[in-house]
């Protein structure tokens, strides 16, 4: 789940996309596997939280965030899924 800057000085052109402030990782709603849970693995609400349509399961071999927001990622929720 990314939680996307808000920051109220900052312009973003209509249609672009919003900087990855922190990157969450949540598990699916019980009942409802294509859905995302009401709560990170850290116990953060994800309803202003947009999914990532990040799967590492289609990338064998790398970490359960992308790459390029490993700077951004939620200590808590990363140690989570390493256990």
């Amino acid at each position: 789940m990314y939680e996307l800057d808000k920051a109220v000085t900052m312009r973003v052109p209509r249609g672009a996309e919003r900087p990855v402030r922190r990157v969450y990782a949540a598990p699916t709603a019980p009942g409802t596997p294509t859905a995302t849970g009401p709560r990170t693995l850290c116990g953060k609400d994800t309803f202003a939280m947009e999914a990532t349509g990040w799967k590492p399961s289609e990338h064998p071999g790398t970490q359960w965030y992308p790459e390029e927001y490993a700077s951004g990622v939620c200590p808590d929720c990363d140690a989570a899924m390493e256990t």
